[in-house]
């Protein structure tokens, strides 16, 4: 049992082989916090860790002690009232308007594997002895709380989950207006914040800054994780990079609204927070009512960044995703909606299919526009009627001829919106997010569904198993095109508008929870105008996003490699687009932008029907490639090599589980002239094996000469990629792959 308890000295040590998590029971009942970072022996104490100083104008928590200040005490789950000057974890409001709370230690358990966490995602376990639980119980029984704090440490990564559940234990309710899933207060304050910012078509990129003084934060108020700040942040120290180095992760397992800080204070300390964001925050607890935060999980690792997201992929790919599709390999598709927009009817939809079927693509995935009143984005969102016009067999006549040709049939939707004028919006605008006698305001001319009243969700849950139901349906595309304004519920009443953005979240997990359990055969895709809810939550329920709207390739680079920071290369929605492309005007060769989408869940969005035949050759064999290889692409190690954020090149790789294999991009944006010498150098082998290195031109066919390499000298001294088709001859936006195989001499 990889948790330890030392009666003696009340410590709790959570370790496995990498990293050790530690802290105590300190004499005022509360929890001290003592080591975060790489593993270290168990031992029957850890108390020299404890620091304590007099500190002047401190509140001092015992009369004649004045070293004794929780203000400068390393706290697992600080509140307000009892001294602590910082931003605290908890802050509620008592029946008699006191805000003061001091949370002293009740008791503990330790038990193996992991419980869930109810109504939420959270990771999970298939055996009790993958991982091991701690629960501790703090209470105030002034206040009438109680706080169980759950910790998860995971026998083989270096992974802590962790969430609070607080209860009303007293005799009048409790206001919830701050409840943080995770506290961490770092004896220093010598690191870098790595963040993942952007906007609509940018998402995701890597910025980094130094800690000072102060709060740094990122966070999201949009009702949604957002395209501006993902719930994520880490901090390295200077000198980490992605292949060596401390840095500590911070996810949140959410997907509305959040606060991810690091707040250090004048004497250097760094206290980290993520959560639910508590603006527009309110929850009231009744007597025996219980509030579960989300999961946060904790990475720490001492590889550099390139460990600490490895840790991410392995556990969300294995023990957040869930459902036949987290270990089936994903099928190529083609979505139409590039290649049409709304402008479609059956027989051209049809021949694109045909086109497909024909360049070996699996899936034919249908977007916006199958149903009535939708010829733009103007109307039909709610009611959701096929539309004859487009599709006289309806979908499930038109499934059946795609199946007939050998093709699944995929399906976008957007459930959690309405157009004005549609009969939903006529017959129920109770169920619009809006304030009675106040004009809601539009964002691409539609309005969100109250997803907090669950009349609203049990509505279209049996709209959409209707509509499902009998069509042979083999993914979903579940869009999301709008923020949250107006987030009044007409059914929450007065008391309950601080709850309505967490229960809409809330309702949107039952529904995805519903659905996915009615159709297990269905792989889900998660959309949100492109990546504006790419997070760990959503990962629960689909195991793969639409990315990004931007499908430049160039532009990909950067969004893909960003996003690898956290999630695995499996849940990244990639596409092969039209050019010139339809975000940037840039126009980069067909070879450029499958390479980049290899490196994803990987289709096509473009008019196949238009390639000339040498493209209709490149995408047959890009297709084949991806077949041959998705295996080692979905499930294997994924190394960044090069950074595009620092870089004219990027690199980055995947790595078989046995290091037999491996594959590697390797691209360079803009030529130079009479350039230097490159190398990259790769990561993951086997320093002990021989591999064969193939170049990759023009539709993952071998270009240039084979040669063996030990792994050794591809990791020391590099693979070397000056010339190739990355000569001078070739423009800007090129790219080439290397296809490594393990050899014996």
């Amino acid at each position: 049992m990889p948790i330890v308890f030392h009666p003696q000295s009340r410590t709790f040590h959570l370790h496995n082989a990498s990293v050790s998590y530690i802290f105590k029971v300190l004499p005022s009942g509360h929890l001290g916090q003592l080591y975060c970072g790489k593993a270290l022996r168990d031992r029957p104490d850890f108390d020299r860790l404890f620091e304590t100083a007099p500190r002047s104008m401190s509140v001092c928590y015992f009369d004649g002690d004045d070293a004794y200040s929780l203000e400068h005490i390393k706290q697992e789950y600080p509140t307000c009232g009892a001294g602590d000057m910082h931003l605290p974890a908890l802050d509620a409001q008592m029946p008699d308007g006191s805000r003061l709370l001091d949370l002293r230690y009740q008791k503990h358990t330790v038990t193996p594997g992991k419980p869930p966490i109810e109504g939420l995602p959270a990771t999970y376990t298939e055996q009790d002895s993958e991982a091991a639980t701690l629960t501790v119980t703090l209470a105030d029984p002034l206040a009438g709380v109680t706080v169980k704090l759950f910790y998860t440490l995971f026998e083989q990564l270096p992974a802590l989950a962790r969430h609070a559940e607080i209860a009303c234990t007293g005799q009048g309710p409790v206001q919830l207006d701050r409840a943080m899933s995770l506290c961490l207060d770092l004896p220093d304050s010598g690191y870098e914040m790595v963040e993942l910012t952007g906007a609509w078509a940018r998402e995701r990129h890597v910025t980094t800054r130094p800690l000072v003084e102060g709060v740094q934060a990122v966070y999201s108020l949009r009702g949604h994780s957002s395209h501006h700040f993902n719930p994520f942040l880490a901090l390295k120290r200077p000198d980490c990079g992605e292949m060596a180095g401390e840095v500590y992760g911070f996810s949140l397992v959410y997907s509305g609204n959040f606060l991810a800080q690091a707040d250090v204070d004048p004497y250097h300390v760094t206290r980290v927070t993520m959560g639910i964001h508590p603006q527009n925050f309110r929850w009231t607890l009744r007597p025996g009512e219980t509030f579960a935060t989300p999961e946060a999980v904790m990475v720490y690792s001492d590889r550099g960044l390139n460990g600490m997201s490895q840790t991410y992929h392995q556990l969300y790919r294995t023990r957040l995703a869930r459902g036949i599709w987290r270990d089936k390999v994903r099928p190529v598709l083609v979505n139409n909606w590039e290649a049409t927009y709304f402008d479609f009817n059956e027989e051209k939809l049809l021949a694109l299919a045909a086109q497909a079927k024909a360049l070996g693509i699996e899936l034919f995935v249908l977007d916006d526009g199958w149903f009535t009143h939708r010829s733009n984005d103007h109307g039909g969102l709610g009611d959701w009627e096929v539309d004859t016009a487009k599709l006289p067999g309806g979908l499930k006549g038109f499934a059946e001829k795609l199946n007939a040709m050998g093709l699944q049939f995929g399906l976008w939707i957007e459930p959690e919106m309405v157009n004005a004028g549609t009969r939903m919006w006529d017959e129920h605008p109770d169920w619009v997010l809006h304030q009675p006698g106040r004009r809601p305001q539009p964002s691409r001319h539609q309005y969100v569904l109250d997803y907090s009243n669950p009349d609203v969700v049990d509505f279209l849950y049996r709209r959409l198993e209707a509509l499902l139901d009998g069509v042979p349906v083999s993914y979903i595309k579940w869009d999301m095109n709008r923020s949250i304004s107006d987030a009044f519920s007409c059914a929450a009443g007065p008391a309950g508008q601080g709850e309505v953005l967490h229960r809409y979240i809330l309702g949107l997990y039952r529904l995805y929870d519903r659905l996915t359990s009615r159709f297990p055969q269905i792989l889900f895709e998660s959309c949100a105008s492109g990546g504006a809810r790419f997070d760990p939550g959503m990962l629960y329920y689909a195991p793969q996003c639409w990315t990004s709207d931007d499908t430049d390739a160039v532009e990909r680079l950067k969004i893909q490699y960003g996003t690898s920071f956290v999630y695995p290369i499996s849940s990244m929605g990639a596409h092969v687009a039209a050019v010139p492309n339809h975000q940037l005007n840039r126009i980069t060769s067909l070879t450029t932008r499958a390479n980049v989408a290899f490196f994803g869940a990987f289709g096509y969005e473009l008019d196949l029907t238009q390639l000339s035949p040498r493209g209709q050759e490149l995408v047959a064999r890009q297709v084949e490639f991806f077949k041959q290889h998705r295996r080692l692409l979905q499930f294997g190690t994924f190394w960044r090599l090069q950074s595009p954020f620092t870089h004219n090149e990027a690199a980055w790789m995947k790595v078989s589980p046995d290091q037999t294999t491996a594959l590697v991009g390797d691209y360079l944006i803009l030529q130079q002239v009479n350039a230097g010498y490159r190398r990259v150098r790769l990561a993951g082998l086997d320093p002990s094996r021989l591999y064969r290195v193939t170049p990759l031109g023009s539709g993952a066919a071998p270009c240039g000469q084979p040669y063996t390499a030990g792994g050794d000298e591809l990791m020391q001294a590099g693979l070397v990629t000056t010339g190739g088709s990355q000569a001078q001859h070739e423009g800007d936006f090129v790219s080439l792959l290397y296809w490594l195989e393990a050899v014996t001499e």
